[in-house]
């Protein structure tokens, strides 16, 4: 029976009229997504595309250096580089480490080292026989290495503490970045990881960072077990016997054509400071008889007969003791050069063409009245020589050897090329990541991905194997931020440069300014991609 009831009918027919408003809602929302959907995958494949046009037209361009490259200024090997600003008018008082800053060593040195450790380590700590095949490797290492006392990994560090993905040894055997990130958790090393890092920075370190690796590497092929505690104290327990037993000392004097480079240059620095009024003192950890033969070596042929080395300098500490130097009270002592003894009396004054042993700053300070920003230290060893006179007040220069050829292979048309490849890369990977969030992958997406990395990696190796296969350059990793080194550089270093003499492209007057333009280390240069679209 058809009903009568007219609510009834209108309020059935308002409900299905809602219902089906509401259907047809929902099917109209869910086209409108699915065609924005539509529209957006058309676009993201689009910008994908776009990205991959500009990488197909850098490759063509990848072909052949472009001229703006070649007509980029180059920079000096043997400049002056700033980290903090310097007036050197201000300057009256210069002083020198000896080792790897006044005296200039060949790569045989390093052998020498190596090979005399190598034999305290078998014949004294009772390490096995077939350690004494091993042969020092100097395409290995490099300077500003850690190791891991923990884990026995030999690493290299980037400025903010970061494992380089590519710099990381356990032996001799390159770990994988799997195998990193199994290790340690994360590449960034943290406060409690960083307890069980030591830090390999000045030259002798070569050698010590070559033999930790070999001994590692000989314990694991002979499938021994061993604390990596262990290797790095034996091998430094036999490094410094090598240095403090005199064995090394008595080594390059034996044969100082083969381990010193005579330096007419260092010469003309020196008398050029004392010209100009400049007091000059020498602090060194070396006996003097070893610096005293070392000198008279290198500076034999500049020297006249009746000269001597000693009159150049107004102070000359030996055995001085470096880092504890800086923050002890012990005292002075003269050394009798004849007697080969050391005086009772008390040293109150610094006397003409005296030799002094041991001593500290404090009193240094208080005998010379030398303020501290006057004074200036050059050293090689960021920890021993440098961060003590940077903490009390004088101003520094470090003297890196490497600095010379490093900025050498990037004044190379063949890095700045690949550099301004890897920064086009790195351009088009960044606009990639930003078109594609998660979950809106693709396979032109992950094909682009793939390439772009490819190609960045080969970058990537090209411009390591310029400076070392192993570990790549001293200042920068594989990804071309900056080193752990440049950090302490950079901390502890007013100014640096490769040799002390370099200060004679330099007027006494000059004031050294930190570059406006610099990121951190003001002696690298930041190609642009923008010289292959010109």
């Amino acid at each position: 029976m058809q009903s009568t009831n007219p609510v009834h009918s209108g309020a059935v027919e308002g409900v299905g009229g809602n219902i089906l408003r509401r259907f047809r809602s929902i099917i109209t929302t869910e086209e409108r997504v699915q065609k924005l959907e539509k529209e957006g995958t058309h676009i993201l494949q689009e910008e994908i595309a776009n990205i991959r046009q500009a990488f197909t037209a850098a490759k063509d361009k990848f072909l052949k250096i472009p001229d703006a490259l070649k007509e980029m200024p180059k920079l000096d090997p043997k400049g002056i580089y700033v980290n903090k600003n310097l007036r050197l008018d201000n300057i009256q008082v210069y002083g020198f480490d000896y080792d790897y800053t006044l005296a200039h060593y060949s790569a045989n040195l390093q052998c020498l080292i190596y090979d005399m450790a190598k034999e305290y380590l078998v014949n004294e700590l009772r390490y096995p026989c077939s350690c004494l095949k091993f042969k020092y490797d100097n395409s290995f290492p490099i300077r500003g290495l850690y190791y891991d006392k923990l884990k026995g990994c030999l690493m290299k560090l980037d400025f903010f503490g970061s494992i380089e993905p590519g710099g990381c040894y356990f032996g001799r055997r390159k770990l994988t970045r799997s195998e990193i990130d199994n290790l340690y958790g994360t590449r960034h090393i943290g406060r409690d990881q960083a307890r069980g890092l030591v830090g390999l920075m000045d030259f002798f370190c070569f050698s010590e960072a070559c033999l930790i690796a070999d001994i590692v590497q000989h314990f694991v092929d002979a499938k021994l077990e061993f604390d990596p505690s262990y290797v790095y104290q034996d091998v430094n327990q036999a490094i410094q016997h090598v240095h403090r037993s005199g064995l090394v000392h008595r080594g390059i004097l034996s044969d100082p054509q083969k381990y010193l480079v005579k330096n007419g240059q260092l010469l003309r620095f020196l008398r050029m400071l004392r010209e100009k009024g400049k007091k000059l003192f020498l602090l060194t950890n070396s006996p003097f008889y070893f610096v005293d033969g070392g000198m008279r070596f290198m500076l034999q042929d500049s020297l006249g007969d009746q000269d001597s080395w000693r009159e150049l300098f107004d102070v000359v500490i030996a055995k001085a003791n470096k880092p504890q130097f800086y923050t002890s009270e012990h005292p002075f002592r003269c050394y009798d050069v004849e007697k080969d003894t050391l005086a009772f009396t008390k040293v109150d004054t610094f006397l003409p063409n005296k030799i002094y042993y041991q001593g500290c700053l404090k009193a240094f300070l208080k005998i010379t009245k030398w303020n501290g920003p006057e004074v200036m230290y050059f050293g090689d060893h960021l920890f021993s020589d440098l961060r003590g006179p940077s903490k009390s007040g004088w101003r520094t220069a470090a003297i890196v050897h490497e600095l010379e050829n490093e900025i050498r292979i990037q004044n190379e048309d063949c890095y700045r090329f690949e550099q301004a490849k890897l920064h086009i890369i790195q351009e088009l990977l960044g606009k990639l990541h930003s078109a594609v969030g998660k979950g809106d992958e693709c396979e032109e997406y992950t094909s682009l991905l793939q390439d772009l990395n490819n190609e960045r990696q080969k970058a990537r190796q090209t411009m390591k194997d310029m400076f070392n296969r192993s570990f790549g350059a001293t200042f920068l990793t594989d990804t071309g931020q900056e080193s752990a080194f440049s950090y302490h550089i950079h901390q502890y270093a007013d100014v640096y440069t490769s040799k002390p003499e370099n200060f004679l492209f330099y007027r006494p007057e000059a004031w050294l300014h930190v570059p406006y333009d610099i990121k951190i280390m003001p002696h690298h240069v930041k190609v642009s991609s923008s010289l292959f679209s010109r």
